[in-house]
Formats: structure tokens, C-alpha cells, sequence
């Protein structure tokens, strides 16, 4: 692909501004006129409901809400937003912490949650042909009669769709074994921002040339939109040993894991829950968790009967050397799922003890996860910040909720502080700003934290040969000239720069 070695270093949504009110009634009809008028919302309550994401704290209004139910119609989209420079933003469920998914004021919301088919199971290939408004969990469950599942597994996979995993390269609690999305990912068709179709990958591992599938997983909407994904299946596991154990101190945890990880075995998961996250998913699905307890450790193996069985004595007595108060290892799949469930539910149920949240992704080397968590408890304590942590602990990807009340002046600055502080100790600590949530808006002011200028000027590059106008979820993932990570008073740090506009 071409690119113009002109645009190196220079921002290129900074050109792009959203459809000007005089401008926007001959916008709306020619979208109508695209599909029908009862697919292009422009209602005030409709709008609402995309106004933001799963990070509220970001919110903008876009002109219209289109509601393409083929492919073909959401290729029609696209290269009408390219023929009057409009910006775009692909959504599916919204499910987006970095708000990834946040519109462009004055641009349209492709909602795709109308291509939900799945195209093609193959048990035989071990391949599954999707559309990106299929939801995770329903890949699994098409796939199961066949003994077969689909690998990555975020928190949100019940209302998650595959576009917004491919999108962001999602994890989940099972990544330490099995890796993110772009791990299971072997074809994509889609529609790029300057309306060519393409088609990358296919239904084999086996590719020749670039990976250019590889590429386009984790593009944060910033190529194009997904039309169709090939997904790799795997057979299920024959069996399970999931063993949950409580600790006085959220350090023996992270000990415990650290032993685990250095012993060679390797878990499907091992996940780690603090006291705010127990006491939020015991209020919420009734999680039942050992008493007095600062932390519980989940690990779970998974394979043949014949590893488990030998692999689960070693397990055990690994986490029975660890001082735990407490020992559970799952009876039978009831008592397992009910494990899952109370881990799974910790992002939600988090609400029931703060009525706003930030939701951190930053990740650090495993064997720093103590240190990690020493600093994140001792910056709590001075901001008087309540910080629930949640996270993966096999790969060290850490998920922090840090609690305030938006409705408590300065209460969302001293949130920010604390978000920041976070960020930055996963970097200088050899670690990442993000492990499978994205960047999005969130933690735009933190990318020059990783990487150098010239870096930077790159991803601008490949970001413009896949489309040059900058009309594809402009204003994400790149810094704006004084983008907070998440201050919303005033004009919105994109208007001040002028990438958006509320006109």
C-alpha cells in the first residue's frame, strides 16, 4: 500500500471534523436513501444510547446511528462517509473500557449488530466464518456439539461481539494458555476506510507474504470494519481441576502465583480477586468465598484426563505450601461455573460500591506483580482512593477499578491521578499500557510514555495507508496536543484541537 511519506509525525484526524448542521438534513436523506429510514436514527433518545461506551466518562453525539443488516450495506456506509469525508465509528455491543467506541460529534455510528450470522462451521477444519455482530459466547455454543470452543474468553463475552474482540484483540481469563484474539484469528474480510474491500488471511495458518490478518486484529477501528472473521476452534478440554484459595494478604497471592508460573506448569487460568472485588461479586451473584480473606486465587488446569490428574497433585501442593486460610477445589462442573461466575461478574458488580468507576488495563512482568501491587495499595491509601484489583495474574495483566463519585467535585481528577500513576509504573517496569482493552481515548496521553517520537510518526504511516482521510474512529488511540486521559469539562480536549466539532 501507498503511503505519503508527508504525513509523517502530523496527526491526520486533526483534518477531520465532524457534518456541520446546515449541512447535516442532506446528509441524513442521502443516508435514507442508502437503506431506509427506519435504519438511520437520528432521534434524541436514540442517539443517547450510544453516546458512549462501557467508560462513561467520555460521551459525544453523533449525527446519525446507522443500522446496516448486509454486508454489502455497510460497504455502501463506508464509501459514502468516504465521499463526503464524514467520520465513522464501527460499534457492536459497546462493551468498550478504553472508549474505543466513543462516536465523532457529527459523524455516524455504523451499529452492526444486525450481521450476527454465523456464515460457516466447519468441524472438520476446526474453523468458524462469522459476522462481526456474532457474540463470543455464541461462537462456543454453536461449537460445542461438535466438542469444539472458541478460546478467548473476556469478562464481557456473554454481550461482547467478535467485531469489538478483533477490534481491540481481546483476552480474557484463559489468554495465559491459549493467547489473545489475534491468537485464533485466521482470516478477516473487511470494508477499509477509503471503501475498498479486502480480504487477508484465510481458513489456514498456512499464509505467505505479510501477516496482514495479524495486522488488521487490534486496529481500534482505525483501518476500517470487519465483515467477516474466520475463527479458529479448538477441541474441548477433557477435563478440568479449578481450585480456588483464599489468602490473609493480597501478597501471598501474588507469591503463590509467582511459585506456580516458576514450577513450568501451565494453567488454563489463574486469576486473582481482592476483598472490594469478593465483596462486590458476593453481593451481585452471591459468590460464596472464604472468610476473612484479603484475596482468592483461581487457577485452573485443563487437558487430558491423564496431564490433569498428574499435573493436579503438583498444583495442590504448591498452593497448600502458599499459606492459604482456605483450599476449595471444584467437586463438579456446578460448583466450577459458580467459581467463573463470581470472576466474571467483578467488573459489574463493582458498581454496587461506587457509583463511578475507572476500569485500568496496564500490565507489568509477572515477576514484578507484588512490587505492582505494594505501590498500587500504598497510592490508594495516600489519595484515599478505593481500588478494587481484579486481574489476570497468570501474564500479569492488571485490572484496577479505581472508585470515585463523579457527583464529588475534584473527585474524577484525583481517579485520573491515581489512573495515571498506574499506567506509568506498568511501563517504567517493563510492562504496557494496555494488555487487551486498547488505547481508545482513555489512554491516548500515555502512548508517548512507550513509544519515541519517530515510533509514533510510524503508526501515524500505517495508520493512512489504510486510510488516508483519517475518517475511521478518528481521535483514538493518538495523542491529542493536551488530551487528559479522561477530563470532560468544558470544550472536549478533540474540539480544542479541532478534530471534532459540535457545530
Amino acid at each position: 500500500m501507498r503511503v505519503d511519506p508527508g504525513s509523517a509525525g502530523v496527526p491526520p484526524a486533526a483534518r477531520v471534523n465532524g457534518t456541520s448542521a446546515s449541512a447535516a438534513p442532506g446528509v441524513i436523506a442521502r443516508l435514507v436513501a442508502l437503506l431506509a429510514p427506519g435504519r438511520v436514527l437520528t432521534g434524541p433518545a436514540h442517539l443517547a444510547a450510544y453516546e458512549s461506551d462501557g467508560l462513561t466518562a467520555f460521551q459525544a453525539q453523533p449525527l446519525a446511528v446507522v443500522v446496516p443488516e448486509t454486508q454489502d450495506e455497510v460497504v455502501a456506509v463506508v464509501r459514502f462517509c468516504h465521499d463526503e469525508t464524514i467520520p465513522f465509528v464501527a460499534r457492536g455491543s459497546g462493551t468498550s473500557l478504553s472508549g474505543g467506541s466513543v462516536p465523532v460529534a457529527g459523524g455516524i455510528v455504523i451499529a452492526l449488530s444486525k450481521l450476527n450470522r454465523i456464515l460457516k462451521l466447519d468441524a472438520a477444519q476446526r474453523i468458524a466464518v462469522v459476522e462481526p455482530g456474532v457474540v463470543n459466547l455464541a461462537v462456543t455454543a454453536a461449537a460445542q456439539p461438535y466438542g469444539l470452543h472458541y478460546a478467548p474468553d473476556p469478562s464481557s463475552q456473554s454481550i461482547c461481539t467478535i467485531g469489538g474482540n478483533v477490534a481491540f484483540n481481546a483476552g480474557g481469563a484463559h489468554c495465559l494458555k491459549y493467547g489473545m484474539t489475534s491468537n485464533h484469528v485466521l482470516g478477516v474480510k473487511a470494508v477499509l476506510a477509503t471503501g475498498e474491500v479486502v480480504e487477508f488471511g484465510g481458513a489456514s495458518r498456512e499464509s505467505v507474504g505479510p501477516d496482514w490478518t495479524g495486522l488488521f486484529v487490534g486496529h481500534e477501528g482505525l483501518f476500517g470494519v470487519a465483515l467477516e472473521v474466520t475463527l479458529q476452534l479448538l477441541p474441548r478440554a477433557e477435563t478440568f481441576h479449578t481450585v480456588l484459595a483464599g489468602y490473609r494478604t493480597l501478597e501471598q497471592a501474588g507469591d503463590a502465583v509467582a511459585a506456580v508460573v516458576a514450577s513450568g506448569l501451565l494453567p488454563g487460568a489463574i486469576e486473582i480477586m481482592d476483598a472490594l472485588a469478593l465483596q462486590a461479586a458476593s453481593a451481585a451473584v452471591h459468590a460464596d468465598y472464604p472468610p476473612g480473606c484479603e484475596a482468592v486465587l483461581i487457577v485452573e488446569l485443563e487437558g487430558p484426563r491423564e496431564v490433569v490428574a498428574l499435573d493436579r497433585g503438583r498444583l495442590d501442593t504448591m498452593l497448600a505450601a502458599s499459606g492459604p486460610v482456605e483450599m476449595r477445589p471444584a467437586r463438579d462442573a456446578a460448583e466450577r461455573l459458580a467459581i467463573w461466575k463470581g470472576r466474571k461478574s467483578a467488573f459489574s458488580a463493582v458498581g454496587r460500591l461506587s457509583p463511578d468507576f475507572i476500569v485500568q488495563d496496564g500490565v507489568v512482568p509477572r515477576r514484578r506483580l507484588g512490587e505492582a501491587l505494594r505501590k498500587i495499595s500504598a497510592w490508594s491509601k495516600e489519595s484515599g482512593i478505593r481500588v478494587a484489583n481484579v486481574f489476570h495474574a497468570g501474564d500479569g495483566n492488571l485490572h484496577p477499578l479505581i472508585l470515585y463519585d463523579g457527583r464529588e467535585p475534584g473527585a474524577l481528577d484525583r481517579a485520573e491521578v491515581l489512573a495515571g500513576k498506574i499506567l506509568r509504573m506498568c511501563v517504567e517496569m517493563g510492562g504496557s499500557i494496555t494488555g487487551e482493552h486498547g488505547v481508545g481515548m482513555e489512554k491516548r496521553e500515555y502512548l508517548p510514555d512507550m513509544f519515541s517520537p519517530d515510533e509514533i510518526a510510524c503508526l501515524h504511516r500505517l495508520r493512512a495507508a489504510f486510510d488516508p482521510l483519517t475518517i475511521a474512529n478518528p481521535g483514538k488511540m493518538f495523542p491529542a496536543a493536551d488530551a487528559p486521559a479522561l477530563v470532560q469539562r468544558g470544550l472536549h480536549p478533540l474540539e480544542k484541537a479541532g478534530v471534532i466539532s459540535r457545530e
